[in-house]
């Protein structure tokens, strides 16, 4: 569908001419001509386009850049609606700004167009500020000051003349929200996080907690609401903040107590914050924006967000793809990560099994959505102790269509039975599959963790039994083998990240010894040094791939054990992708390639962006199966004689 400056170019409102850094737009009807690749100016000529079309104004009534009389020190407003081809007496004054723009400097905005819209001799009935995605439209016919700025919001400028309607988005309406692309998506979650953090009063995943719970409430209410009614969440005419987040708090409450377990807190947002924040994601509506789209999206999203102070929360999705490339969940399995994290693990399985779901049914159909909705609903478990992150994790699950009921916040180390009685969905000998990244290098002390001496590893491990003194600490990464091992099936499997410590040190042997005792090791693939580099760790790391024994089964000296080193995992210690190009197959509007590290081949899928033709805009990847390391081991668990990639 074309958007509205294309339509306006093939009616011949406007022209573009030159290219690049030289290609300007002319707005036909005032003969005006800009700098196209100025990202502003990309906003206003949108924006001007769509008030031809959708607001229906004439173009000969709407000026561009035009000057506001007798103004010190002298200004121009972006685009002014005028009453008539005249253009004598202003109606509406916009202003323009580009995409992602702070609060600071949106609020900045909202100050020059109100200062233009009310000056005494350019005074307009309505004045807006369009900043991407996120707008903001004030009513000033008579009975507001030119100072007010809260009780005078209006939904949105009035079509062709009227009056401001009370709502401006209806489900099925005159004026629908819409699925959005990857950048819009991007950009949307960006500029709520940072309205959130609200430049440090809330640490980074406290204020991606908050925007989980408004998301909650976002993508609730896209579901509730009834065709041909207006959408609770978003901005209504001459509402307060208060009033208004009044609103959204109602909403979620109501969605809190059908799930409990989900969100146990309330919104803890400042009225004018969460205001601001609904206007970022009013038009865009979750629900219909395809998951391809949203899951590189939130990826890439959480890729920076994760770095530094809480790359522990993040494993990177070249490890995790590989990961559950290695395992293959199916729709049967029972799939847990004990320590979820962000959830990157459970995403990847849930989309793994959707891609199943592709091979037995056609997409879209009854029995296709089934398929992968009752895996998430119902076989996806994740456990985060970390209280804020396991809340991103729910939100992740709930962006990706649900999964988000089966992660809980509690110790995974602790007595089994609390662990029960918080889900009864997690319990001993019950999972197929385990895939996780569990924390490295911090020490459980038994002062601290009286549960410490229920551990096998909490002992000296000599001829298959425990002995000796429990120990004063041990670290988590071994508690969480044996805890691990509980969770699992007899024959379940594992994929878990480990320090190379465990592998080597000879200090370790005992815990070598209990390992090799209640799994089979299956294979060993070495991760380079810098594969956590980029999110804060600095630890050599190798994904250690076990199976369960069946009770009274014994170690086997003869069983194979597949070994490999990967050196090109997709990225290097500063995340620069080091992905080799294989194929490429290029069209005037889109463009696929293959990529190749030696874990797999990858298919990334883009379309040409529309607003800015020498870019590509990235809308599907997916692993490709039967390359790279995880076809050599299928070669080999099909013949398991000695070998080493």
């Amino acid at each position: 569908m074309p958007t509205y400056l294309e339509r306006a170019i093939k009616d011949g409102h406007a022209k573009l001419t030159g290219e690049g850094r030289t290609e300007k737009i002319t707005y036909i009807a005032v003969n005006h001509s800009e700098r196209y690749n100025d990202p502003e100016e990309k906003v206003r000529a949108e924006f001007w386009a769509e008030l031809i079309y959708r607001y229906n104004y004439d173009a000969d009534c709407i000026g561009v850049e035009v000057v506001v009389p007798d103004r010190t020190p002298s200004d121009r407003a972006d685009l002014v609606i005028f009453k008539d081809n005249t253009r004598k007496q202003p109606y509406a004054v916009i202003e323009c700004k580009k995409d992602g723009i702070s609060d600071a400097e949106f609020n900045q905005a909202v100050e020059q167009a109100c200062g233009n819209g009310t000056w005494q001799k350019f005074r307009a009935s309505y004045v807006m500020v369009a900043a991407g995605s996120t707008r903001r439209a004030f009513d000033f016919t008579g009975r507001y000051d030119v100072l007010e700025r809260e009780q005078n919001i209006i939904a949105d400028i009035p079509l062709r003349y009227g009056k401001p309607e009370e709502f401006k988005y209806f489900n099925k309406g005159q004026l629908d929200i819409k699925a959005v692309s990857k950048e819009e998506l991007i950009s949307a979650i960006k500029k709520c996080h940072q309205s959130l953090w609200e430049g440090g009063r809330r640490t980074p995943p406290e204020a991606f907690g908050e925007l989980s719970k408004i998301i909650f409430v976002k993508i609730s209410d896209e579901k509730s609401t009834k065709r041909g009614e207006p959408y609770q969440f978003q901005i209504k005419t001459h509402e307060k903040s208060e009033k208004l987040a009044a609103r959204i708090r109602a909403l979620y409450e109501t969605q809190r107590q059908r799930e409990p377990n989900v969100f146990t807190d309330t919104i803890k947002v400042d009225d004018a914050v969460l205001r601001t924040v609904v206007s970022h994601l009013e038009g865009i509506n979750l629900n219909k924006t395809d998951l391809d789209t949203k899951g590189v999206a939130f990826e890439q999203f959480m890729d920076g967000f994760f770095k530094g102070d809480f790359g522990q929360y993040f494993t990177p999705r070249e490890v995790i793809a590989f990961a559950v490339e290695m395992m293959r969940p199916t729709h049967d399995d029972l799939v847990l990560d004990p320590a979820c994290g962000s959830g990157g693990f459970l995403l990847y399985a849930l989309d793994a099994v959707r891609r199943e779901a592709g091979e037995y049914y056609d997409e879209g159909t009854t029995d296709y959505d089934r398929h992968w909705h009752d895996f998430a609903q119902k076989r996806l478990f994740g456990i985060e102790l970390n209280d804020s992150i396991a809340r991103v994790a729910k939100m992740n699950m709930i962006v990706h269509d649900d999964g988000h009921t089966n992660v809980i916040s509690v110790d995974s180390l602790q007595g089994m039975d609390k662990i029960t009685a918080e889900n009864r969905g997690f319990a001993s000998n019950r999972f197929d599959i385990i895939l996780t990244n569990p924390p490295f290098g911090a020490v459980v002390k038994q002062v601290e963790k009286p549960y410490l001496n229920q551990y096998d590893l909490d002992y000296d491990w000599k001829d298959g039994a425990r002995s000796g003194k429990a120990k004063a600490t041990v670290k988590t990464e071994i508690l969480f083998l044996e805890r691990c091992h509980q969770f699992l099936k007899p024959n379940g499997r594992m994929a878990i990240v480990l320090p190379d410590g465990i592998l080597t040190n000879s200090s370790l042997q005992q815990v070598r010894d209990w390992m090799l005792e209640h799994y089979r090791l299956l294979a060993v693939v070495s991760l380079p040094q810098y594969s956590f580099a980029h999110y804060g760790a600095g630890v050599k790391a190798s994904l250690v791939f076990l199976q369960k024994r069946e009770a009274g089964e014994t170690p086997n000296d003869d069983e194979a054990i597949f070994m490999a080193i990967a050196e090109n995992i997709g990225y290097d210690a500063t995340g620069r992708k080091t992905f080799k190009l294989v194929k490429k197959t290029e069209t005037e509007d889109s463009k696929i390639e293959i990529m190749r590290c030696d874990l797999f081949d990858t298919e990334f899928v883009y379309k040409r962006d529309p607003l800015n033709p020498d870019e590509w805009i990235e809308t599907h990847r997916q692993v490709l199966p039967d390359t790279g390391l995880a076809t050599e081991y299928r070669k080999f668990t099909e013949n398991p004689e000695p070998f080493f990639a």
